[in-house]
């Protein structure tokens, strides 16, 4: 059996390329290298996908500690032939520390790294296996795949502390028949040594494989299957082909590995979210899955987390005849499609993934791709008037114009500059960014225009639309302040409170209470009476134990579904049945008015339904709630654009 080891390049006569050369062509990226990884690995493993097969991509990121059964080998079978110095071959500090810590990124439902293994055979079309380990600077071989000049595979090496993976692949010869590959590399810095010969100069490029012929190749078959058991990698079954990469000792940014695996989960979700969704009727074009140590780290559902759900609802826009094409008039050419989604949502309390992207508290982002639909970046625009709305765009590109977006975007694939293009180019890259723009300002109402229409909307639907604009006017609830920090907002004083109290027992239980500076706004019916406002024939019920409502907390916002809903929790502490009713209305900025009507062309917020405390909701409205200490949840959909009045109304039901 061949025992693998370490090969050496050395500059020959007509020269090479140096490793920091290799190692530098990433740039200077802001992504950091875990969402770097993500994105270049997962578009490798896109475009190497079997074209006929109807099966998801299978995609994969694992950790683990190397266990005591495999430390020996790993120790053994990878410093065998290496050079001495670990200045020069870092990989010998790696393998010596205690333990040993390994990322695998795989993918299943490839094609594998085929074709020749050496460069100077790889004349035909299928050339993976020279394009990922012996060649840089490939141009891209798959129509509209995401990645460009192959550059993206340096990101392994720069993960790797040691600047050393391995490559385990399985394939299809020509001849048909299943090829499995092993092979190592190390990639770090060129480097002079002192030999018999004299002083010798070194790429800093070193491969570990089969070292008994004129160029190192990689183990196959048997041989390969054989080192990989021994190395404890996971195995290909009988008919499946694939790629797994292993990063030797990664660099998790000082996170701990279970915490960079949740990490990981939740970037593979903000920039792989196209992937993992159906669309007309179609399965996800890939699988995720990412664990630390055997233990899984799910990969959030875009369809369900928010708020990515944002932006899955405005590529269903786009896709659907919701959607607009974008143009350029001069010189004339359809850039794409656009898709966009405006929201009433909670303030996010983003993660480190989201913050990655300069996703904060508010979602003002346009998501732009390509028609491969990798997310190449979330684009901002203008923030809107209110802290509590927001808005998600969706940009593909043609496919007649993916080369155009290819050529403006730097390696990293994650921007696209038209400074580095030439007119026309320039052009179609800095229109798409106008068209879009004009499109938020469309959203946003900031054109400063007047609309179709606007003579049939009463006043009360226009000051709902500006009542963003107003220091502290955004608000679900009277005296509830939900803008941000240094809102004008005041709340009333607790004698106002109890004079205001003092007033709604002597109304009727159809009064309607239209204050703006206590919680919730709540009317309880209060006497007790019935709802024809008699008090009823041999009625039990007295003075002080007439049917009130008891809110128990502020109103809240919370996602259900696909809505962001506005909650408001109480309980009715009197006993016996009692039937509550909501009052809702639209409050208007600075006046203390309330429209209960909606003016043509306004919504008006709507009642979902009564949630009890079991979470089952009950949508009859007025509906019978049997009093306790049960609490219960009113459940409202509000108006874009406005505040919203919550008040809930309790009556007495007459005895049967």
């Amino acid at each position: 059996m061949t025992e693998p080891r370490w090969y050496s390049q050395p500059y020959p006569p007509e020269g090479a390329s140096a490793a920091e050369g290799i190692r530098n062509q990433l740039g200077r990226p802001e992504l950091d290298l875990l969402t770097i990884l993500v994105r270049e690995s997962a578009q490798n493993s896109w475009d190497a996908r079997i074209l006929t097969s109807p099966a998801p991509v299978d995609y994969r990121i694992d950790m683990w500690t190397v266990g005591p059964a495999h430390t020996g080998p790993w120790r053994t079978l990878l410093q065998a032939g290496a050079p001495s110095s670990a200045q020069n071959f870092p990989l010998h500090n790696s393998l010596r520390q205690g333990s040993i810590r390994l990322l695998a990124v795989s993918d299943r439902g490839t094609r594998g790294l085929g074709g020749p293994t050496r460069a100077n055979d790889a004349v035909g079309p299928v050339r993976d296996f020279v394009s990922f380990i012996r060649n840089i600077g490939e141009p891209r071989d798959t129509a509209l795949g995401g990645g460009t000049y192959g550059f993206g595979k340096g990101i392994f090496y720069l993960l790797s502390k040691s600047g050393t993976v391995l490559v385990h692949s399985r394939c299809r010869t020509p001849q048909g028949e299943y090829e499995t590959r092993l092979i190592g590399c190390t990639l770090w810095k060129s480097y002079v040594t002192a030999e018999t010969e004299g002083r010798r100069r070194y790429t800093g490029r070193h491969w570990w494989g089969d070292t008994s012929g004129e160029v190192v190749e990689p183990l196959v078959d048997q041989e390969a299957e054989a080192v990989a058991q021994r190395l404890g990698l996971r195995p290909f079954a009988p008919d499946e082909t694939g790629t797994t990469v292993v990063v030797v000792d990664p660099n998790l940014d000082e996170m701990e590995p279970a915490g960079a695996a949740d990490y990981l989960a939740d970037t593979v979700a903000w920039h792989l979210w196209p992937k993992a969704i159906s669309s007309e009727g179609r399965p996800p074009a890939m699988r995720f899955s990412v664990t630390c140590d055997g233990v899984q780290h799910p990969v959030p559902d875009p369809r369900s987390t928010r708020p990515l759900n944002m932006f899955v609802a405005a590529y269903e826009a786009m896709t659907s005849q919701e959607g607009r094409d974008l143009e350029c008039l001069r010189p004339k050419r359809h850039l794409g499609r656009f898709g966009l989604v405006k929201r009433i949502m909670p303030p996010l309390e983003p993660t480190r993934a989201q913050r990655m992207l300069n996703i904060e508290d508010l979602v003002h982002h346009v998501c732009l791709m390509r028609p491969a639909e990798l997310v190449v970046t979330y684009r901002p625009g203008p923030k809107p008037p209110s802290a509590n709305q927001g808005y998600a765009g969706v940009f593909r590109a043609d496919e007649a114009m993916d080369d155009v977006y290819a050529k403006a975007e730097p390696p990293t694939h994650d921007a696209w500059n038209p400074h580095s293009l030439d007119r026309p180019e320039s052009t179609y890259i800095h229109t798409t960014f106008r068209r879009i723009d004009e499109a938020l300002n469309g959203l946003l109402s900031l054109g400063g225009g007047t609309r179709p229409g606007t003579s049939n909307v009463a006043l009360g639907a226009a000051s709902s639309l500006f009542s963003g604009l107003v220091g502290g006017t955004w608000g679900i609830g009277g005296a509830t302040d939900y803008s941000k920090p240094g809102s004008t907002a005041t709340r009333r004083s607790q004698a106002e409170d109890t004079k205001a109290s003092a007033q709604r027992g002597s109304q009727n239980a159809r009064a309607v209470q239209p204050s703006v500076d206590v919680p919730a706004v709540g009317s309880d019916s209060g006497d007790g009476r019935l709802p024809d406002g008699s008090a009823g024939e041999g009625s039990s019920i007295s003075p002080r134990r007439r049917p009130r409502v008891q809110y128990v907390g502020d109103p809240y916002y919370d996602d259900r579904h696909d809505d962001s809903l506005l909650v408001q929790e109480f309980r009715l502490p009197v006993p016996g049945p009692q039937q509550v009713r909501i009052d809702l209305a639209v409050t208007l900025p600075g006046s203390g008015g309330r429209e209960t009507d909606p003016p043509i062309g306004a919504s008006m917020p709507v009642l979902v339904g009564w949630e009890d405390q079991a979470g089952r909701l009950h949508g009859d409205d007025p509906c019978v709630i049997e009093g306790g200490e049960s609490i219960w949840r009113a459940l409202v959909r509000p108006a874009p654009d406005t505040m919203t009045e919550i008040g809930i109304r309790v009556e007495a039901v007459r005895p049967a």
